[in-house]
């Protein structure tokens, strides 16, 4: 069966009765940006986030930000110091080059500040293009940034997200990241990115998991068709 707008709707009730309802905490469009820095903050925390466990992205994201006073200065840092200050987070020289790339252009794109407030006058796919402009901000990086800080509606497709889309027909078994991320983004109504992406998440983490997984529920019954259901 073809997946279209109305079934996804179906999807999330699903989850949702299986789960509970996801409530939005935070992004809520131009009142995300009250604090200059946070979205700024968060693109360099999700950076960071990329390919490793969340509590050492937490390490990480403390350490850099206790050693240096303000974006200004991690910009403008020894990138061996950089490098060495977040190592914890994995991949120490290429997040390290990523950051201050994003930084670079942050600060070129404003004139001088370091903030991301000119996203939300834009529109989603916009906003989208101008974060994957910069060399390794991919569309996951891009997606969470706009989801959860401005509220924009970018499905972010991570493991989780992209291994249980793939097991219920969501997305073809060979798609990459990138066609996932388009996938999804062409049949996930607006209003459900969020909490779809969250949910979906959940369920990869409790039964869909990568090994062994556990299709003993009504989700898995309804709607997967891997190999353990």
């Amino acid at each position: 069966m073809s997946w279209d707008a109305a079934r996804i709707r179906e999807l999330h009730e699903s989850l949702v009765d299986r789960y509970e309802p996801v409530e939005r905490t935070s992004g809520h469009g131009a009142d995300a940006d009250a604090d200059p820095g946070e979205g700024v903050r968060q693109l360099v925390t999700t950076i960071l986030s990329q390919n490793v466990a969340d509590r050492n992205t937490r390490r990480a994201a403390d350490a850099l930000f206790a050693e240096y006073d303000d974006f200004a200065a991690i910009e403008a840092a020894d990138h061996e110091a950089l490098r060495e200050t977040i190592r914890v987070a994995g991949l120490p020289n290429q997040k390290a080059e990523r950051i201050q790339r994003a930084l670079a252009a942050i600060r070129e794109e404003t004139g001088g500040a370091y903030s991301l407030a000119f996203l939300d006058a834009l529109p989603a796919a916009d906003a989208k293009d101008w974060l994957t402009d910069i060399k390794g901000v991919g569309p996951k990086t891009a997606s969470v940034v706009l989801n959860f800080h401005f509220g924009k509606p970018t499905m972010a497709v991570d493991t989780h997200v992209e291994r249980v889309s793939k097991r219920f027909g969501i997305v073809p078994e060979s798609a990459s990241n990138q066609r996932a991320h388009d996938a999804l983004g062409e049949v996930v109504p607006d209003e459900l990115t969020y909490p779809l992406h969250v949910l979906l998440i959940r369920h990869g983490r409790t039964h869909c998991t990568a090994r062994s997984p556990d299709c003993d529920n009504p989700v898995c019954d309804a709607y997967c068709d891997c190999e353990g259901c």
